[in-house]
């Protein structure tokens, strides 16, 4: 299961660092998105993965009986969560002034805002 959750998290990796790389705003929004989840995915792994073990000591007990879930890595993800769609909401409303000022799309015609369209500057 690690094998395969290391082969997804390449790939996505892959795919962002590609889209991010491409001239179309969108196709960047989608690369932060991939390496958003590839990060997510990243971590839980590293946090072992055990299935129907809780991190809870049992009554009578002085610590976590072994193999456990680590909550660590858990609220990390949720906190990554978080602040992941909060850049993706920032950078999708800055394409959209982007946009909306320079009148293109393609991140290659976007050379200067020294001269914005109808003469004004």
């Amino acid at each position: 299961m690690t094998f395969l959750l290391a082969i997804i998290i390449g790939v996505l990796y892959a795919a962002g660092i590609y889209l991010l790389l491409r001239r179309s705003m969108v196709k960047v929004i989608f690369g932060l998105i991939f390496l958003g989840h590839a990060a997510n995915l990243m971590i839980f792994t590293v946090g072992r993965l055990t299935k129907g073990s809780p991190a809870f000591v049992p009554e009578g007990a002085s610590q976590v009986l072994e193999p456990f879930a680590d909550p660590l890595p858990q609220a990390l993800i949720l906190t990554a969560i978080v602040i992941g769609f909060g850049v993706q909401a920032f950078t999708i409303v800055l394409f959209k002034r982007t946009y909306l000022t320079l009148g293109t799309e393609d991140l290659d015609n976007m050379t200067s805002t020294d001269q914005l369209p109808g003469g004004k500057s």
